[in-house]
């Protein structure tokens, strides 16, 4: 049987995800997940949207790192750490969407791809539904924003956020459909 040595439970490459993760355990990576979590969560608070958004990236990393070392390893997380990883992911990309709407050109892009992460795992998150919807009215979908706002507004009715980008994706794809009609 093949002894299992440091450096081959490191993952390949630079070894930049996860640098010396095989000699840390699960449970230490975790916190160092959630201490880089709470940074970001910090930055956020300070209006400081770059520095928050570095933070929920290293955050990610990390969670790499305990996957390339799980994988690795052949280990295994505990019910209650699986629980902590997975809510770390969705609070992270969530958060990352919330810093992206905050930029000067929003990459409406990028901010539906972790709000569709987000609900990949949790599909009635109030504020990845809201997010998805602008995102998806901002890249032209008025569709899918119309979906995704109005299964927001389902869960928060009296939110005007929501409200108006219902009001504005109807007012743009009747629009849309009255274009149609004109050129047919």
């Amino acid at each position: 049987m093949e002894r299992r040595t440091e450096a081959a439970l490191k993952p390949p490459g630079d070894g930049h995800l996860g640098r010396g993760a095989a000699a840390r355990g699960p449970a230490e990576l975790i916190q160092r997940a959630l201490e880089f979590k709470g940074q970001g969560a910090e930055c956020y608070k300070e209006k400081k949207f770059r520095e928050a958004i570095g933070k929920y990236h290293r955050t990610l990393l990390e969670l790499k790192g305990l996957g390339l070392l799980l994988s690795q390893s052949g280990g295994e997380l505990t019910a209650e750490q699986r629980h902590a990883v997975e809510r770390i992911e969705v609070d992270c990309y969530n958060s990352l969407a919330a810093c992206l709407l905050q930029a000067e050109l929003v990459n409406y892009e990028r901010v539906k791809e972790y709000c569709l992460k987000v609900l990949k795992k949790e599909g009635e998150n109030f504020k990845a539904l809201y997010r998805s919807g602008v995102a998806f009215y901002h890249l032209g979908d008025y569709d899918k924003a119309l979906d995704y706002l109005k299964e927001a507004r389902s869960r928060q009715p009296a939110d005007t956020n929501v409200i108006r980008y219902i009001q504005l994706a109807e007012m743009k794809r009747s629009r849309s459909i009255q274009r149609e009609k004109e050129s047919s």
